[in-house]
């Protein structure tokens, strides 16, 4: 059954956990789509694991329409949700609208990503007016780790968790469907999600939220970067897939691949007959 964000709020009223990983990729969506993912984020992460940049900023809106366009063609029942990058959407509620019209009608996004709390709430309010599912995002926000002074765990302090559970509500307010808590403690988390009546999907931010998303990397050891503790590494497939590229590697140079096997073959009358005319 295709998952919209009914389904999605439907399932916070009926306790039933939301699943979510990142996908950028059309092979990737399909393989998780296969087996009943919920929901596929193309996370503006892509600009780390898919491109190779120090952090997400770099993300244009081009390259998130290019890797969307790609999930959304493999996955047919996951709600396919996608990142607002860097800078399409914080200078105006005008080109907020814009960039994510192009999202939806040219990337093919079922529902759009925004980091930030009130502030983005004019922006969020807008778009979920123009009948664009919004996601908010609040906690770590990686689009202004300068501002915040790199990766860190957020809402630690009496100050600061009020300030996320106030940003909760706000965006709930504006129209959002439901709220990403990104290395948030574990009962605040909770306790936010106990207060708004959308869904919470966490990510280093505990169990009490109403569901859980993780880059796929990440879970499956692939990318070298550095491992957030909030990360269970379910596989070691970066592991596996080194192991095979050495393999093959190994073959190629000792002329064991490819065998007999992997080879197309033609008469030897005609082979000898080419020879002889050569």
């Amino acid at each position: 059954m295709k998952n919209t964000v009914i389904t999605i709020q439907k399932q916070k009223e009926n306790n039933n956990k939301i699943t979510m990983l990142t996908a950028y990729d059309y092979c990737t969506a399909k393989l998780m789509d296969d087996v009943g993912i919920d929901c596929i984020l193309v996370g503006d992460s892509l600009g780390m694991v898919m491109l190779g940049y120090d952090n997400t900023l770099p993300v244009t809106v081009d390259d998130m329409i290019h890797h969307t366009k790609a999930v959304t063609n493999g996955a047919s029942n996951a709600l396919i949700i996608a990142d607002m990058p860097f800078m399409s959407y914080q200078t105006s509620v005008h080109d907020a609208l814009i960039n994510a019209g192009r999202l939806v009608k040219e990337g093919n996004a079922e529902a759009l990503k925004l980091e930030g709390g009130k502030e983005v709430c004019p922006q969020v309010e807008a778009i979920a007016k123009a009948s664009i599912p919004v996601m908010g995002h609040i906690g770590l926000t990686p689009q202004s780790l300068h501002k915040l002074g790199g990766y860190s765990v957020q809402g630690k302090e009496y100050k600061t968790a009020k300030k996320l559970i106030e940003d909760a509500l706000a965006l709930e307010k504006a129209g959002a469907f439901a709220i990403l808590l990104e290395c948030v403690p574990s009962d605040l988390a909770e306790l936010i999600t106990k207060t708004v009546t959308v869904p919470t999907i966490g990510i280093g931010a505990g169990p009490g939220c109403d569901g859980q998303v993780l880059v796929y990397q990440d879970m499956l050891s692939i990318y070298d970067g550095f491992k957030p503790k909030f990360v269970k590494q379910y596989a070691k497939i970066g592991d596996m897939m080194k192991k095979a590229f050495v393999e093959y590697i190994n073959e190629v140079k000792s002329s064991g691949f490819p065998s007999d096997e992997h080879i197309f073959k033609i008469d030897k009358e005609i082979i000898d007959k080419l020879n002889e005319e050569m």
